[in-house]
């Protein structure tokens, strides 16, 4: 496995090392011992998927708070997505900053990205499918989020993502401004 860190702290991609033949491959997505040792100790509680039908579909920016802050390790199993991250720690240098990988089955890669961040994907390719690994269970009373096409933050979204495919919940999210303290750095 490949580990790529960001300028943003605490991200990191994942890129798995694949063993092929006239068969097909072979590759690990996921060693804790050495996820570990890139990112700390994680222990993941929850796995979730999701299956988007339609190119540009955009999902998020989503985040749980404290008590039950999630991290994400995230990984799409077919089609493709630009997967983005924001950094809501307080305090940060890179407040308010964001990274972004893409993510294929194509590519064999994963994306950390641990509590204390946004994070939001808008699908590349039809019938897409994500993956997703968590650090806290789902807690409705902690559901929060971003907009996702927030000026302050400034992310760049490809040409395909479509504001017509919000979730209701995601068209009325708040700005980044209009956010209370979620995160600091104490917290991370």
């Amino acid at each position: 496995m490949l580990f790529k860190t960001f300028d943003i702290p605490n991200l990191i991609e994942i890129t798995c090392r694949r063993h092929g033949d006239e068969r097909g491959y072979f590759a690990e997505v996921f060693r804790q011992r050495d996820f570990e040792t890139h990112a700390g100790p994680i222990v993941f509680v929850q796995e979730n998927e999701s299956l988007s039908a339609k190119v540009g579909t955009v999902r998020g920016l989503h985040f749980q708070t404290d008590p039950h802050a999630q991290g994400k390790l995230v990984r799409c199993t077919a089609g493709a997505i630009f997967d983005a991250a924001v950094d809501l720690r307080r305090g940060s240098p890179t407040y308010g900053q964001w990274a972004a990988v893409e993510l294929s089955p194509a590519k064999g890669n994963l994306f950390w990205i641990p509590a204390g961040f946004a994070h939001g994907f808008c699908t590349l390719e039809p019938d897409t499918v994500v993956n997703y690994k968590v650090t806290s269970y789902y807690a409705p009373e902690c559901d929060k989020g971003v907009r996702w096409d927030d000026p302050a933050i400034a992310i760049d979204w490809p040409s395909v993502a479509d504001p017509d495919t919000l979730s209701a919940k995601d068209r009325i999210q708040p700005l980044l401004a209009e956010l209370p303290v979620c995160f600091s750095m104490t917290d991370s």
